[in-house]
């Protein structure tokens, strides 16, 4: 009966986003065009690059480009039409690779189609990406190897297959020890109830499927991943009275977060570390998280888990790293700063957006400068 239903699934969503929506201001509520953050120069030079009925066709609720790319090798689950990929593609370079994976077929051919725009507009001898027709939550079947890629991107899709655990026991079965998943997608404020899981446009407008948020960590920690790191957020707004009415008290929220899949090593501790710099786009600043902003030659008191992560993830070179207790070097005038609270919610981090919008201090560790929302 389970299968039955998720074929259903399946396809309503392939004939909503291969037939219905033509383009992205077929789209009824906010969810799949929200932007999260200000955008650094050299991704908005490479989403400039992409082919313009690329972009045309895609539906992302976010931007999941993450930081340090060089030379990576990067799945996209859901690629859709391609965006993602192909700016991704000229950001890892020509040593890095990008593999789009999409169920539905003619997002797939529309991606194919402009392999070869993007590899001379690059300059690129031999094509760094590839398209793949399939489910997100079937790797395997589709020869997606065990501890083969550095980094894994969602935009707005996982909401969108039924077995949430299947993809992320996926997503983890592929990531080399170190490596991230990256992701945007929709949560709820409460399980949701029948009406609204079953109705055909809440699901394709990303609404029906989502997730609660809480269960995100239960999901993170039961897989192996260390705990979710939000890093944006968003309310979403609904444009059509009908569906306000099926919704009723549920709010939405578009957020994106990390999960790390770090190798089993000894018991973690707190440390204080100093961003080195020098990360494309994030020379001076690195804003990892909602919680944490790493300003070159700062030190920064971090929690276990984050030290962790820093440590085992391709950041690591990045960063100077020492357990409390041990001396730093450190530039002239800086000082430690006390880690804050760790913020887990994404409906809180939405509620603080207008504020965060004029914070701007220094003196607080971890903290969001540079981040805006819309």
């Amino acid at each position: 009966m389970a299968a039955s239903r998720d074929a259903e699934t399946w396809k309503d969503v392939q004939t909503y986003y291969g037939q219905v929506l033509k383009k992205s201001g077929d789209l009824q509520t906010s969810a799949c065009v929200t932007t999260a953050r200000l955008v650094p120069r050299h991704i908005q030079e490479a989403l400039r690059n992409v082919h313009e009925e690329v972009t045309l066709r895609y539906y992302g609720c976010g931007l999941v480009i993450p930081e340090c790319l060089e030379n990576c090798w990067i799945l996209d689950l859901g690629s859709g039409s391609g965006r993602d990929c192909y700016a991704l593609s000229q950001l890892v370079g020509e040593t890095g690779h990008v593999t789009g994976i999409d169920m539905t077929e003619s997002q797939v051919e529309v991606a194919k189609k402009y392999i070869e725009y993007h590899m001379e507009k690059y300059g690129f001898q031999t094509p760094n990406v590839t398209f793949l027709h399939g489910y997100i939550e079937k790797l395997e079947e589709i020869g997606i190897k065990d501890e083969s890629y550095d980094i894994v991107i969602s935009n707005c899709v996982i909401n969108l297959v039924p077995d949430k655990q299947a993809v992320l026991q996926e997503v983890y079965r592929v990531l080399k020890h170190g490596g991230e998943l990256y992701f945007s997608d929709v949560y709820a404020s409460l399980e949701l109830p029948e009406e609204i899981r079953t109705h055909k446009i809440l699901w394709g407008e990303c609404l029906g499927g989502a997730l609660y948020w809480k269960d995100l960590a239960v999901l993170a920690q039961k897989i192996g991943f260390c705990p979710p790191r939000l890093v944006t957020a968003n309310l979403i707004t609904v444009q059509n009275k009908e569906l306000e009415r099926v919704i009723g008290d549920c709010r939405f929220v578009s957020a994106t977060f990390r999960l790390f899949k770090l190798p089993k090593t000894g018991p973690a501790e707190r440390c204080q570390v100093i961003y080195n710099g020098g990360i494309t786009g994030h020379e001076k600043e690195l804003i990892f998280d909602a919680n944490f902003t790493f300003k070159e030659g700062e030190i920064i008191e971090v929690d276990k888990e984050t030290a962790a992560i820093l440590k085992n993830s391709r950041f690591a070179q990045d960063f100077l790293i020492r357990p409390i207790g041990e001396t730093l070097p450190t530039c002239s005038g800086c000082s430690a700063l006390e880690s804050k609270g760790i913020i887990t919610d994404p409906f809180t981090l939405a509620g603080q957006s207008d504020s965060m919008k004029s914070r701007c201090s220094p003196d607080v560790a971890g903290g969001c400068c540079g981040i805006t929302y819309s």
